[in-house]
């Protein structure tokens, strides 16, 4: 396309990167995303944890529409956070893009326009552009953000109703397999002893390593480092920062606390008085507001209790689970395998993948289930999750809580997922669906 017209630095900038953006898509794992990526009059806002790959998944949606047959024309990009690009307001940013569409319709190129505006959150005003041009019914538009500014989540609350939400986590077990340039069996039922044994190491390791996308295949030092210096950037950005944190030791003790003990029950109460036992002086409100920033971040992903009453979800306590099973090794210094503790976090990711509303259940015995997921289509299921659970008296606990909470829920699927085929118990009654967690996984949705 030619442009036209004396043009101001910013102008040339945002006309270098949307023509670096028309010659080149990029090479990329692709991200399978387990619900539409588009709403009808409604942006796309790309949200997730820093460096878990949501400006690569913006390429991937440019990818995909210029393989359908959509001009590359039609599917500009632009990064608002290159440095050049500093005093950009709402009005500059629409402006270009009013003047982008005049060139194409000048060209017989014609509409609609797919806008990829990466790191939107730099550009003030900028909520106001984009429901404009939603309203103009000739361009779509897809968000991303996250900084200490405007934390990813709020890029979505920021349109007011006219966001449509796509969470962009760490690899899945399926993309951290195709990262490494294998492909996941197509049929488990048909694969060999051999191929079996493959796919359990390969789960075990992606267990351990977690699915940062730039720590795949590091050494473990070297992993331990980047994953360490994620966390300390999320909590220096999105928490310090973005609210202005003074309990910077509380803080950082809540962190090591919950990423160390993954799964385990966290009670603000509690944890308050633990705090306040190492001399560390903090507020019982400043421990919520804590939590909640670590949250809003996607560090840190927590689960209440299942309860019509909302007073029983508040005062028992949540469970608390990283973003990504590779952090839990980071700070966890016991020197235990911490498998168990793994595996559910990466079952409870997988739900939160697939838009499932997830609760943990206490049963009128008081045992547990781990997982309450309710899927957008009505499915409900109980899932219990075991490392090993081989030993019949194991078993026999986990599929105990399982039939009990399934008193209450008549209709729910009840599902035990292990490490590994050597993990399933012996005997499983009728009713429970026991398979490794793996297959669960690369099983369709």
């Amino acid at each position: 396309m030619e442009w036209s017209g004396p043009a101001s630095s910013l102008e040339r900038v945002m006309r270098q990167q949307v023509e670096e953006s028309l010659t080149v898509v990029g090479d990329f794992t692709s991200r399978r995303v387990p619900a539409p990526v588009q709403f009808p009059g409604k942006a796309t806002a790309v949200i997730g944890m820093r460096r878990t790959g949501k400006t690569t998944f913006m390429r991937q949606l440019r990818a995909e529409r210029a393989r359908a047959g959509m001009p590359l024309k039609r599917l500009p990009m632009l990064s608002l956070e290159d440095e050049r690009l500093t005093g950009m307001d709402a009005t500059k940013l629409g402006s270009f893009i009013d003047s982008y569409s005049d060139e194409l319709v000048a060209a017989g190129e014609g509409f609609p326009v797919a806008w990829f505006l990466d790191e939107i959150q730099v550009v003030p005003g900028w909520e106001r552009l984009v429901r404009r041009l939603l309203d103009s019914d000739e361009a779509q538009v897809f968000v991303s953000g996250s900084s200490a500014a405007l934390l990813s989540k709020e890029v979505a609350t920021a349109l007011r109703g006219r966001a449509w939400e796509v969470s962009i986590f760490p690899f899945s077990l399926d993309e951290a397999i195709r990262h490494s340039g294998a492909h996941p069996p197509e049929n488990l039922t048909a694969i060999s002893r051999q191929e079996r044994a493959e796919l359990e190491a390969r789960c075990a390791a992606w267990l351990m390593e977690g699915g940062f996308p730039e720590a795949q295949s590091l050494d473990a030092s070297l992993r331990r480092r980047l994953l360490a210096d994620y966390v300390n950037v999320a909590i220096l950005r999105d928490v310090i920062d973005r609210h202005e944190v003074s309990n910077v030791a509380g803080l950082r003790w809540m962190t090591r606390h919950l990423l160390a003990n993954a799964a385990s029950l966290f009670s603000v109460e509690g944890f308050h008085r633990a705090l306040r036992g190492q001399g560390i002086a903090i507020a019982r409100d400043t421990v919520h507001q804590l939590l909640a920033h670590l949250e809003d971040c996607f560090l840190i992903r927590t689960v209440w209790m299942e309860s019509d009453s909302a007073r029983q979800r508040m005062v028992n306590p949540r469970k608390a689970y990283p973003v990504d099973p590779g952090l839990i090794s980071v700070f966890d210094r016991s020197g235990r395998a911490n498998v168990g503790h793994a595996l559910e976090t990466a079952v409870l990711i997988e739900l939160e993948r697939r838009r499932c509303e997830v609760t943990y259940v206490r049963t009128a015995q008081r045992h547990e289930v781990d997982f309450l997921a309710r899927h957008e289509d009505g499915g409900v299921e109980l899932i219990q999750v075991c490392a090993d659970a081989s030993d019949a008296r194991t078993a026999e606990r986990e599929i105990r809580a399982l039939r009990e909470a399934s008193d209450s829920y008549p209709h729910a699927v009840k599902r035990l997922l292990t490490c590994n085929r050597r993990g399933l118990p012996s005997e499983v009654p009728e009713g429970v669906r026991a398979q490794p967690v793996y297959e669960w996984m690369l099983s369709p949705t």
